[in-house]
């Protein structure tokens, strides 16, 4: 009797977990190991940003352990063929002998290897203030900050993303007196473009947050009680906390010997397998592949979908070849989608905005966000490649979500 397969998913994040569970329900028999660095079990990481800050300043004696708790993501693997190893990072991949070094000194040897590592926040490129600049990835990143938290501390945020303005209103939302420094011209133009960012950069200012635009950090300076940052411009902002949320690196140092091209994360094939390894696959924010809805140019998609779609082609990738068989000849489409909370207002989105070269408002008035519900259109050469939703319910944004899967432009360059 032919050994069962040997799985080893780097990565105890939402898409490792996903990997495993969509192998072991196609392949029970496997052998399915997850290595991550962290110490916890997978978690949520949207939260991060949001609620869970508030929810670690709560009263209750066990806010730690009860946030914690809350964030823990709903498993559905067995009771027995997963080995966790939890606290060990993935140093070195041997492919030939098909082994991955830890770094606590041990091998595990693997038929199958799936990197899930996901992402690293980046850095400024500068030194100073170390004591009071933080960053916000993990579920530990999220108790440091939440440490500095408390009415009237001053709050400077570099980068004026996602996570940067999400968690710009949820530090005014608990007393913080709230800076934001971006170098593009609108805060979050990149995902939502230049139609709708002016309209967001309007209704955080009406919120009470300090946007400077068009600026960088040039430096931090640190004194006895605070961090000074001088601007790209020579103002200066002094600042109780500092959080970088300048972007992100996919984690593939670990891979650096596999012999697979990591220019921006792992590049892939339609069936999540890397690039010049067949026995490696990649899923979630560190996987580059092609999306048969945007014309099939590898791209990676830090979106919340896409661990989980990642993860299941991974899987049927696997089971088929143990099976001896060639995967249903369907091409991988997955539809991004993505949403955000800020100030209360809910933004969601699907398909790709980001791609578009015009946006339509079909309902609502983006002077007025946050006041009603806004809904616009995302199209390129005049075919709609996204819809978002400022404020709006799921049914017009469900209907819109179809007609993308169906009328989405053959082919979008890269």
């Amino acid at each position: 009797m032919a050994s069962p397969p040997r799985v080893v998913v780097v990565g105890a994040s939402l898409a490792g977990l996903r990997t495993a569970e969509a192998v072991l329900a196609l392949l029970p028999e496997a052998a399915v190991t997850i290595v991550g660095d962290e110490p916890h079990v997978p978690y949520n990481r949207p939260p991060l940003s949001k609620e869970a800050i508030q929810a670690l300043l709560g009263p209750a004696p066990d806010a730690l352990e009860a946030t914690f708790d809350k964030l823990v993501l709903k498993s559905r693997l067995p009771a027995t063929g997963v080995t966790w190893r939890l606290g060990t990072r993935a140093e070195a991949v041997r492919a030939t002998e098909r082994q991955l070094v830890l770094s606590d000194g041990g091998t595990l040897a693997y038929d199958w290897l799936v990197a899930a590592t996901g992402l690293r926040p980046r850095r400024l490129p500068c030194e100073g203030g170390e004591d009071r600049r933080h960053v916000l990835r993990t579920f530990d990143d999220a108790v440091r900050l939440a440490a500095r938290m408390r009415p009237g501390v001053r709050v400077l945020v570099v980068g004026g993303g996602f996570i940067g303005m999400e968690f710009a209103a949820t530090a005014l939302g608990l007393g913080c007196a709230v800076t934001v420094v971006e170098p593009m011209v609108w805060p979050m133009v990149g995902a939502l473009g230049p139609r709708v960012a002016p309209a967001m950069a309007a209704f955080h200012r009406r919120n009470g947050v300090d946007l400077r635009l068009g600026v960088g950090v040039r430096s931090l300076l640190e004194g006895d009680a605070a961090v000074t940052a001088i601007l790209s411009d020579s103002i200066a902002i002094e600042a109780d906390v500092v959080v970088e949320a300048v972007g992100s690196l996919p984690n593939v140092e670990w891979l650096r010997d596999a012999g697979l091209d990591l220019g921006d994360g792992v590049l892939c094939d339609d069936r999540m397998v890397a690039v010049g390894a067949e026995r490696i696959l990649a899923v979630g924010d560190v996987a580059r592949f092609p999306n048969a809805l945007f014309g099939g140019a590898p791209r990676r998609v830090e979106h919340w979908c896409v661990p989980g779609q990642t993860a299941k082609r991974a899987a049927e990738t696997i089971a088929a070849a143990e099976h001896g068989r060639p995967l249903p000849a369907v091409p991988f489409a997955p539809m991004p989608s993505f949403w955000s909370d800020q100030h209360g207002l809910r933004l969601q989105a699907y398909g790709a905005p980001a791609l578009a070269d015009t946006a339509e408002v079909l309902s609502g008035d983006l002077s007025r966000v946050g006041e009603v519900p806004c809904l616009v259109e995302y199209r390129r050469a005049g075919v709609p490649v996204g819809i978002l939703g400022l404020g709006v319910g799921p049914g017009p944004l469900t209907a819109h979500r179809v007609r993308l899967e169906h009328g989405l432009a053959p082919a979008v360059p890269a």
